[in-house]
């Protein structure tokens, strides 16, 4: 089943399971940037709740709003009961401190699944488990390679998947394409997450039923380029876009759902 449809399917469920919280889910989404590409996001975000009748609420802050001023919004709404979540959409101005807003957010309130006492798993490795788990990929003693080692997808990926019991390696940036190529050609899941177009080509050998998830939102004359090159040889490969960012952002109305059933 390709993404477009795991995502339409999952979404009548969920919007099912909402219907049963339609008057204490709100979510709310706090924007403090002009970026095309957070900007494109929230859009999804806030068409994805229309679709599952959920109440989202977008607070836009000017630019040259302070760290402080910040801090005291998002102070406001883990203290207001009438806001079951919400999210700061990164990035943020330099003003800001991305580290101490996320822990600024409640536990109990976090949707985006950042602070370390959360329960919830941050969104796009989780929403990268569920549909490999939908397609019945085997992770158990699996060989996973993971390119790239944000505290945002890398690291916590990373975590999910060894959960699973896979064996995993994470890459990065000093790591020698020698290396590498030996890493891939025995990887049986690959995640790259690195934000580097086609950085994977037809330069690397893969086993033939490999599975690759693209995290990787390249945006060039073209349009959006993945980090890795479109029809590699594998099994399975995540496309950009149409992806992953459907994946993520579907994982974020799960933990809201998470939120509203108390699992949080």
């Amino acid at each position: 089943m390709t993404i477009k449809d795991f995502v339409k399917t999952r979404k009548e469920e969920l919007k099912v399971e909402f219907a049963k919280f339609k008057s204490v889910s709100k979510f709310v989404i706090v924007q403090m940037n002009e970026d095309p590409a957070s900007e494109a996001y929230i859009r999804g975000k806030l068409k994805d709740g229309s679709e599952l009748g959920v109440n989202v609420e977008l607070r836009k802050f000017p630019l040259d709003f302070s760290h402080e001023n910040l801090l005291n919004e998002i102070d406001k709404l883990n203290k207001d009961d009438s806001v079951t979540g919400f999210i700061v959409q990164m990035p943020l101005p330099k003003q800001i401190d991305e580290e101490s807003v996320k822990l600024a957010i409640s536990p109990k309130k976090d949707v985006d699944g950042f602070h370390p006492l959360s329960k919830l798993n941050p969104c796009t490795p989780q929403g990268i488990m569920n549909y490999l788990d939908h397609e019945h990929i085997d992770l158990l003693g699996k060989n996973a390679v993971v390119i790239g080692r944000s505290n945002i997808v890398g690291k916590p990926m990373a975590k999910l998947l060894l959960s699973r019991s896979a064996n995993v390696t994470v890459l990065h940036s000093k790591t020698s394409f020698a290396d590498m190529h030996r890493y891939l050609e025995n990887a049986d899941i690959i995640v790259v997450a690195v934000g580097k177009k086609h950085l994977i080509d037809d330069k690397f050998k893969f086993k033939k039923d490999a599975v690759i998830i693209d995290v990787g939102i390249n945006r060039d004359e073209d349009g959006l380029k993945g980090d890795c090159i479109n029809n590699l040889p594998v099994k399975l490969q995540t496309p950009v876009p149409g992806g992953v960012g459907l994946l993520t952002r579907l994982a974020l109305y799960e933990n809201l759902l998470k939120i509203c059933k108390g699992e949080n």
